[in-house]
Order: structure tokens, then C-alpha cells, then sequence
């Protein structure tokens, strides 16, 4: 009976896996293994509605940042295993855009808001307000990212 059970659980495990094309689900930000050098620390981290995670790294004692300032950051981005896909140091220009305006990533615009300039944030980003199911090449399709990013002005 048993060896009856465990066999067609395996066949419709099978059928569920083929009728989605081969591929398992995407990972969660609750399920994912973060390299410890990104940082994330969930249980310090807020949650938001979207499903994304904020947590401010070093406080600001700016204004708060709001729809429709322009803003300017440096940051870094990394996936979930530390690699570094993009960043913008302190010794570049600071990278400037519109807040809320659909500029960057949906995470960014909704991430930021709040934020007080001189903060640097950290945002945890599920694919959905991230590049989705785009293949960028160093993101891969279906991507968490892992943002730092440092307030440096708001207007």
C-alpha cells in the first residue's frame, strides 16, 4: 500500500513538473540563502505589501524622500549568491532620477520612498519589481536582487 502511494506521488510530482514546462518554482525571498557578505538580516528588515524587504543600513538626517523628488544615489547590486551585477561608488557621480516616475526598477521606486537622504537602504527585491523573467546575461531570468544604496540628495 505504501509502495502504492509513494509511486503515484512520484508520477504526479512528475506530471506537475512537465506540465510546467520542467521548471520549479522561483525562489522566495523567505527561502532564498543569502551570502553572508550582502548582509540581509530579514528579522531586521521590513516587510512591504509588495513582498519586498527594506532595512535601513546607516540612518539619515535628511528629509524623506518622496514621489516625484529627483534623486540621486550611489549604490551597489548584487544577486543573492554576492555577485556584484552593477554599482555606482562614492567616486563616480552620483546616479540622478526621478522618484516614482517608472525611471528604474518598480523595487527602487517603491523601496526608496521614506528614505531619508543620508540613509543608505537596503532593498531586497523579488523578481516581480525587479527584470523579471528577462535573461540580462550576468541577471539571470527570475532574479531576487540585493540592493545597497546610499542617499546622497533629494529635490
Amino acid at each position: 500500500m505504501l509502495r502504492s502511494i509513494m509511486r503515484s506521488s512520484l508520477i504526479l510530482a512528475a506530471a506537475l513538473l512537465a506540465a510546467c514546462g520542467g521548471k520549479s518554482a522561483p525562489a522566495t525571498i523567505e527561502t532564498t540563502q543569502f551570502n553572508p557578505v550582502l548582509g540581509v538580516d530579514l528579522s531586521k528588515s521590513t516587510k512591504l505589501p509588495s513582498g519586498m524587504y527594506i532595512r535601513d543600513l546607516a540612518a539619515g538626517t535628511g528629509a524623506a524622500l518622496a514621489n516625484g523628488q529627483v534623486v540621486k544615489v550611489h549604490y551597489v547590486g548584487a544577486l543573492p549568491n554576492g555577485t556584484i551585477f552593477d554599482s555606482n561608488g562614492a567616486s563616480d557621480d552620483p546616479y540622478s532620477f526621478k522618484l516614482g516616475a517608472g525611471v528604474v526598477i518598480a523595487g527602487w521606486d517603491q523601496g526608496l520612498v521614506g528614505a531619508a537622504v543620508g540613509a543608505t537602504r537596503q532593498l531586497i527585491i523579488p523578481p516581480s519589481l525587479g527584470y523579471g523573467s528577462l535573461d540580462l546575461g550576468v541577471i539571470p531570468p527570475d532574479s531576487i536582487l540585493v540592493f545597497s544604496v546610499a542617499i546622497v540628495s533629494a529635490q
